[in-house]
């Protein structure tokens, strides 16, 4: 089957959501081979994934992830992740990490979603251990700190058991140089189905149609971004250069624009000043951050996307809104207080 589906991929044919119901079992089924998997992988992305496909695919695998059980009033509340794909390879410090701690700090429920470095040299899961938060809670105690803490990582191995058995066609891929479906699908798999995302990608052109991914599984509010650096782009909003949006409410439709940075008090900056390094010096990024330490580019490129997240939330009225609010949260010292709180809760 699995085959079969490859020769209709490399005869630029979509598949139906049924054929991509077939495909992800496939994938998941350790009996079938990972060259098998590579090559199907590889074809559908040498075709181009379509809107359509990778809403299906993100379905599928999102169905087969293990789900925590939320009480009735932590359902009820806005819940927000706020994560980039990854991909952009532009070596940053963990800028997504940072804002969600900031945002938690606010009030919003956030149910972080991610793993360790893949493309980088530090992941969320990294640079939260390194920072004393527990990365591996299982899904009732993860429930219990979004509960009461505001706050939940969940670790994507964890609750996606069944992407050990895509893991090897994925490092044959890489091997090969293809990339795959899985390199923009993880902020699409978050386990608690969060009704508000803020997500990042590489690529402008990703925008819209990762959008209209997110908006067909029904995420209440979301914002899809896409920021230029010199001739690059990252998969943050960028101080550096204008940044590509795409963003729906639910109820109200979808829009697409450009936004330059110029509108907010930045600092002159260049990439270097947002480079980041290891998990230990990525941790101390944060912890400056937090704290008020940190006052130039970097606490920058944090404002205005945690201007972002908390926008996305419902917390702000607009982005300037939401800049001034994540200032007072980082000089009020309720940002720092929150990761006090979160690395006690990790070590009872």
């Amino acid at each position: 089957m699995l085959d079969s589906l490859t020769r209709q991929l490399a005869r630029g044919s979509a598949l139906s959501d049924e054929e991509v119901r077939d495909a992800v079992g496939r994938l998941v089924d350790e009996q079938v081979s990972a060259e098998s998997k590579a090559d199907f992988l590889g074809a559908l992305a040498s075709k181009g994934e379509t809107t359509g496909e990778i809403g299906a695919f993100a379905a599928e695998l999102r169905a087969k992830s293990i789900q925590p059980t939320l009480d009735a009033e932590t359902r009820a509340r806005d819940i927000l992740d706020v994560c980039g794909t990854g991909g952009d390879r532009l070596n940053t410090f963990n800028i997504s990490t940072t804002v969600a701690l900031i945002v938690s700090s606010a009030g919003v429920f956030v149910a972080k979603h991610g793993n360790r470095a893949i493309t980088s040299q530090s992941g969320s899961a990294d640079v939260l251990e390194a920072l004393g938060v527990r990365i591996d809670l299982p899904p009732e105690e993860a429930a219990r700190s979004l509960r009461e803490h505001h706050f939940a990582f969940f670790f994507a191995p964890k609750y996606h058991p069944a992407f050990k058995y895509i893991a090897p066609a994925r490092k044959l891929c890489a091997e090969r140089g293809q990339r795959t479906i899985f390199n923009f699908l993880g902020p699409l798999l978050n386990p608690v189905r969060p009704s508000a995302q803020l997500v990042g990608v590489p690529r402008a052109e990703l925008c819209e149609p990762i959008a209209h991914v997110l908006q067909s599984l029904g995420v209440r509010r979301g914002m899809v971004v896409s920021g230029r650096v010199n001739d690059a782009q990252l998969d943050e909003l960028s101080t550096l250069g204008d940044n590509t949006i795409a963003e729906f409410y639910q109820d109200r439709g979808f829009a697409t624009s450009v936004m330059s940075p110029k509108d907010f008090p930045l600092r002159p900056a260049a990439l270097a000043d947002l480079a980041g390094g290891d998990r230990n010096t990525n941790a101390e990024i944060v912890r400056r951050l937090l704290c008020g330490e940190e006052r130039g580019p970097k606490r920058d490129a944090v404002l205005l996307n945690a201007a972002a997240a908390l926008f996305v939330a419902n917390s702000a009225k607009s982005l300037v809104e939401g800049w001034e609010l994540a200032a007072e949260l980082i000089e009020s010292g309720r940002a720092k207080a929150k990761l006090e709180e979160l690395v006690a809760a990790s070590a009872r």
